[in-house]
């Protein structure tokens, strides 16, 4: 295993776990103690983690971006069981858009059944998935492919987006609060997010449970910019009736 595909795995396990130890490190990976500390410490300086005795903790700040892999592996269960929720929300022939997220990637398996789609996307990886399907119609927003991320970004992809009218648009995000409405980390992307809705009918936000009364860096739009919140579990009463306000439909 390289060291890259290592550290991705401890900080896979770090998002899953919030914490990892050395020595079940070392033995996990059949590497030296010295190795792991090594991985912890680079983990630590990129902001990715917190070097604590014996292990380390997972960095919770939400302005920072988890490498694509590991977010990919992140709350599995959460995210099939809101791809669920959203797949019955789509129909044969329908027009959709979705960003890049991980969410997005189980939406469209969730969907394979379905005939002729058009989809668009700035996700490589949801193009690689569909690059079988002959009777679905893929489209690529073009653009700057992202550091770190299978994903494409900047002015050629908000571009072409905003030539096109669809029915749904599915969009994940890093915070959803009251005040601030959807944030997220990064600036170009949230600038995707807002293109992606702005061309649809229908806006659909993909949150699972723990991004409510979250506050990210960038905002992306308010909470009546969205049509339909879809998250994998009852959120508070609070958050039920300000939806009902707002005539948000909250889907769990």
């Amino acid at each position: 295993m390289l060291a890259i595909e290592r550290r991705n795995a401890i900080l896979a396990k770090l998002n899953a776990e919030g914490k990892v130890i050395v020595t079940d490190l070392s033995r996990e990976f059949d590497v030296t103690e010295e190795t792991i500390r090594r991985d912890l410490e680079k983990l630590d300086t990129e902001g990715l983690a917190t070097k604590t005795y014996g292990g380390a903790v997972a960095n919770r700040n939400l302005n920072i971006d988890l490498p694509y892999n590991v977010r990919k592996r992140s709350n599995i269960e959460r995210k099939m069981k809101i791809a669920e929720k959203i797949a019955k929300m789509i129909h044969d022939g329908d027009y959709i858009m979705v960003d890049a997220s991980s969410t997005a990637i189980y939406v469209t398996k969730c969907i394979a059944h379905l005939k002729n789609i058009t989809i668009i996307t700035n996700s490589i990886e949801v193009l690689m998935e569909l690059a079988d399907k002959s009777d679905w119609h893929v489209l690529s927003t073009g653009g700057a492919l992202k550091k770190g991320a299978l994903s494409l970004v900047g002015t050629t992809a908000e571009r072409m987006i905003k030539g096109f009218h669809v029915d749904l648009a599915i969009c994940s995000s890093k915070g959803l609060d009251m005040s601030m409405g959807v944030t997220d980390s990064n600036e170009k992307d949230c600038e995707i997010k807002r293109a992606i809705f702005a061309a649809a009918n229908r806006k659909i936000l993909a949150v699972d449970a723990t991004k409510f009364d979250k506050i990210s860096f960038v905002h992306v739009c308010g909470l009546d910019d969205i049509d339909t919140i879809v998250t994998d579990e009852a959120p508070s009463e609070r958050w039920v009736e300000y939806c009902r306000d707002k005539e948000v439909e909250l889907v769990y």
